[in-house]
């Protein structure tokens, strides 16, 4: 009996879906006024009784059919939304769509037109039509609400939904030919790129004029593609060290967010992980497009944060898109190898993601955000970034950037706060990796700290050799590498000390937003009173005071972290400064007469740091070099900041994403299979 009823009931939805189809047929050839249940139940091969029989009348059966195609419509934008990955493809999933070629072709077309027409003198048709267009609008907001405030989603859904609801009556109400759905679809997606383009960068001018006029605002962690506000509410204020103004009241994260940041990585990074190499790496393309886009906003902020000359920090903005494109390049590169194991067998190795990992800390937030995000996620990982609360603000401006360039939500995340913060994130067993900003955006030997070394021979050019200890000393005021100590030979030391301190003397330090600004502020008063405790404890311990050595206070600069560029001579092994790092503007000069002696007191405090060399002997040089146990080592020239953050070479860069991948071995048997007994 159940059989039977089942039969029946599917025959009658064949049934009432062919009457709806010959409504169809019947609307678009002769129009609402002129279609008739005879004519409906003519197409369909039926008696006009029996169509009165499944929809009552004409009006049940009209109102049957715009359900039907609403219904269609809708299924079609649902499929399309659940291969969506990000909201901006969330968006054009509601826009291709509407606009797909099934559905705007001129006979379709003229069926909505048809009902639309109608919608006035109906009230059946008027709650259909308002489902619908409630149906696109929410569709639209639910993703808008994503990238951009909730008032701006609200009216720029409102926008899309016109600018498809106007293409698509113009095409439908065109002379003649098919309408161009391929050109509306492109008109449309130009459009909400414009819109959300301009929403963007009015948010952005508003929040650097805020940080430009001294009004701090609220920063908070981005979780899961969008701003994420703490439980708590706890907050501390983050200052312009070379002015001493507020910039913005930074929260700080909890475990509730900590929380939601592992989760929202968790489900992002299977995602992430799912695409081609390829698709990874044109996302991250689309970032370090719209890095150099807005290089100048973000060297601002940047020097803002901290206190880094600004011609500095638009070189480090340039050097983190030039790291992103490499690694992009790299991403579709990722592959195993395969092994012969004779005619029955062969084994393939497969590199996967760890997962999700967390980086930690870091003094220029951008560059070390950025050096760390290239190779976690080109090799597909999710990643959730603590930068220092020092100098914040341009990672999370970071982070929004990565989500309108199309990275999946979760995949990068940035949470807010102090060293309680890092170790709660270093504390979770549910994180694959976690990681040293320093560590995570370049490949070296061992990361135990040290100093590096700066070693001067007695054949070197006096002039680039000096240069290469105001760089590698004075660079960021001091911070950006924590210092090298700079072993001189003997013979030349006091030739070398001469054009030091005079270099040193004629450094400008001043406001860091001007171009003619050398040497800038230090990232905060408490760095600056640190500095200094290290330079008097280095001249108590025995070092002589060349240069510098004191606050500066003239003028404005009384307002801000400043530091003169300071040289101390007669540094010694056993002192404090041959191992700690001194986070200020300070060259320290050791002196040495043997290649050997050099050689061994150079590794003595490396620990997997930078080395580099000055000698017209190149053969000396090579000799030397490899035998310092160093990450990275140069002679005569230090690299620029764009190669140290990717490695040397395509291959140093490749090395890079090996700690971000584990190694799967595959076993493939092609025989069958004996067994004893």
């Amino acid at each position: 009996m159940r059989e039977t009823s089942s039969v029946r009931f599917e025959a009658e939805d064949v049934r009432r879906r062919q009457l709806i189809d010959a409504t169809i047929e019947s609307l678009a050839d002769v129009g609402f006024a002129a279609c008739t249940l005879m004519d409906i139940a003519r197409r369909a091969g039926v008696s006009p009784g029996l169509v009165a029989h499944y929809f009552g009348d004409k009006e049940g059966l009209l109102e049957a059919t715009l359900r039907h195609l609403a219904g269609r419509l809708s299924r079609l934008v649902a499929r399309r939304l659940a291969q969506a990955r990000t909201p901006r493809e969330r968006i054009q999933a509601v826009i291709d769509a509407n606009l797909a070629p099934e559905e705007f072709d001129r006979r379709t077309a003229s069926v909505w037109l048809a009902f639309w027409g109608q919608v006035i003198h109906s009230a059946q048709f008027k709650r259909v039509q308002n489902v619908y267009q409630r149906r696109m609008l929410s569709n639209l907001r639910h993703s808008l609400k994503q990238v951009v405030s909730e008032r701006e989603a609200q009216s720029t859904a409102v926008a899309i939904a016109a600018v498809i609801d106007g293409l698509w009556l113009r095409e439908t109400l065109a002379a003649e030919g098919e309408p161009e759905s391929a050109e509306a679809r492109a008109i449309v997606t130009a459009f909400v790129d414009t819109q959300l383009a301009m929403i963007r960068q009015r948010a952005h001018a508003s929040e650097a004029a805020r940080i430009e006029g001294g009004s701090a605002s609220i920063l908070c962690s981005h979780i899961g593609g969008r701003a994420y506000r703490a439980a708590e509410r706890r907050s501390f204020t983050s200052f312009n060290s070379a002015t001493g103004e507020a910039l913005a009241e930074i929260e700080v994260a909890g475990e509730a967010e900590i929380e939601a940041a592992v989760a929202s990585a968790r489900s992002g990074q299977k995602l992430w992980a799912a695409m081609t190499g390829n698709e990874r790496g044109q996302v991250l393309v689309r970032v370090a497009r719209l890095l150099r886009e807005r290089r100048d906003e973000l060297a601002r902020l940047e020097t803002r944060d901290t206190g880094r000359p600004i011609r500095d920090s638009a070189v480090a903005v340039a050097a983190a898109a030039d790291c992103l494109d490499r690694f992009a390049a790299l991403a579709a590169t990722i592959a195993g190898e395969h092994v012969d194991l004779g005619p029955d067998a062969f084994g393939y190795s497969r590199p996967e993601p760890l997962g999700v990992v967390a980086v930690i800390g870091g003094g220029h937030p951008l560059a070390n955000a950025c050096g760390s995000a290239a190779p976690i996620l080109a090799a597909g990982n999710a990643l959730i970034f603590q930068p220092s609360e020092l100098a914040p603000l341009t990672a999370a401006r970071l982070a929004g950037i990565m989500t309108e360039a199309g990275l999946p939500d979760g995949v990068f995340n940035v949470v807010l706060g102090f060293a309680e913060t890092g170790r709660a994130l270093a504390g979770r067993p549910d994180i694959d990796k976690v990681v040293g900003a320093s560590e995570a955006s370049m490949p070296v030997t061992r990361a135990r700290g040290g100093k590096s070394a700066l070693i001067v021979f007695d054949d070197a050019h006096l002039d680039d050799a000096v240069s290469g200890g105001l760089l590698a000393n004075l660079d960021a005021a001091g911070q950006a590498s924590g210092g090298a100590r700079v072993f001189v030979h003997e013979a030349i030391r006091a030739a070398f000390l001469e054009k030091l301190v005079a270099r040193a003397r004629r450094m400008v330090v001043g406001d860091p937003l001007d171009p003619g600004t050398e040497v800038g502020a230090l990232i905060s008063e408490a760095r600056m009173l640190g500095a200094l405790r290290q330079i008097e404890q280095t001249r108590e311990q025995g070092a002589g005071l060349l240069a510098g050595g004191h606050r500066l206070v003239e003028g404005d600069l009384g307002k801000g972290a400043f530091v003169a560029p300071t040289v101390l001579d007669g540094c010694a092994d056993d002192m404090a400064i041959a191992r700690d790092q001194i986070l200020g503007p300070v060259v320290t000069v050791f002196s040495f007469v043997d290649e050997d002696e050099v050689i061994a007191r150079a590794n003595d405090g490396l620990f997997g740091r930078t080395a580099g060399i000055f000698t017209r002997d190149l053969a000396r040089g090579r000799r030397v070099i490899a035998r310092l146990v160093a990450g990275t080592c140069w002679i005569n020239r230090s690299p620029d900041s764009s190669i140290e953050l990717m490695g040397l070479s395509r291959e140093g860069a490749r090395a890079a994403l090996e700690p971000y991948t584990r190694l799967k071995s595959v076993y493939v048997h092609l025989g069958s299979s004996d067994a004893p007994g």
